[in-house]
């Protein structure tokens, strides 16, 4: 893998810091709630602290790890769930961010084990795609680390049952910004049975959309639920 097309390491924590922000002020974590990381190096990764708000976090809290979880630089103790975020990096060697948080209707729906895959938003059908559920495990263990290989090829994200939602992707904003879109097509299926009104796209229209992914940069999404 060519080094040169890592991010250097000042503007990946400086990325870092201002998802976690917007994580918080969005209302996505909770507490000390949600973990992010990314990729600088190709056995080197940056990740959020343990024990902090991702929302009023300092660079120098920041760690610096290896792929085996090995600290190499910074002083606090990694994220509790760094075990599922190596696991993601030693897997998918393309991926360069991950993101966890507890978006509230998307995790409600991780309670319940639904997963998101009705296609009822044309963006959401290009640029997201299935997101499955991912089964029960005790959180940080490695269990849930094992828990999302299945999906890391053929998915841009997923809900962990009972606990809430993980994306992946190029950069920490593009997995910001896919965890923003979980979390609004959770919404919106979430109205849409409210009213008593499931419509997803006819399979005809998701075809037309899922040719247009390459176009858009995106790799991989699976096929939503349609109908005839």
């Amino acid at each position: 893998m060519n080094t040169s097309t890592y991010p250097a390491d000042t503007e990946v924590k400086c990325d870092i810091l201002e998802a976690g922000r917007r994580l918080y002020q969005r209302g996505f974590i909770a507490a000390n709630d949600g973990n992010l990381s990314a990729r600088v190096s190709d056995r080197h990764i940056w990740a959020t602290p343990t024990g902090v708000s991702k929302g009023f976090m300092a660079e120098d809290m920041l760690v610096k790890l290896d792929l085996d979880g090995n600290i190499v630089e910074g002083n606090c103790r990694p994220s509790t769930e760094i075990k599922m975020h190596l696991k993601i990096y030693r897997e998918a060697p393309e991926i360069r961010a991950v993101a966890h948080a507890h978006p509230p209707v998307a995790t409600t729906f991780a309670a319940a084990g639904i997963p998101l895959d009705k296609a009822l938003l044309q963006e959401a059908v290009v640029l997201l795609g299935v997101i499955p559920v991912a089964p029960y495990a005790l959180p940080g263990s490695e269990a849930l680390a094992d828990s999302v290989v299945p999906y890391l090829k053929h998915y841009n994200g997923l809900l962990l049952e009972h606990h809430g939602a993980v994306a992946w992707g190029s950069g920490v904003m593009q997995v910001l910004h896919r965890l923003e879109s979980i979390e609004y097509n959770a919404t919106v299926l979430m109205y849409t049975r409210m009213m008593g009104i499931e419509r997803p796209m006819t399979n005809s229209r998701i075809d037309e959309l899922i040719r247009l992914r390459p176009a858009w940069g995106v790799t991989a999404g699976g096929r939503p639920l349609g109908r005839d």
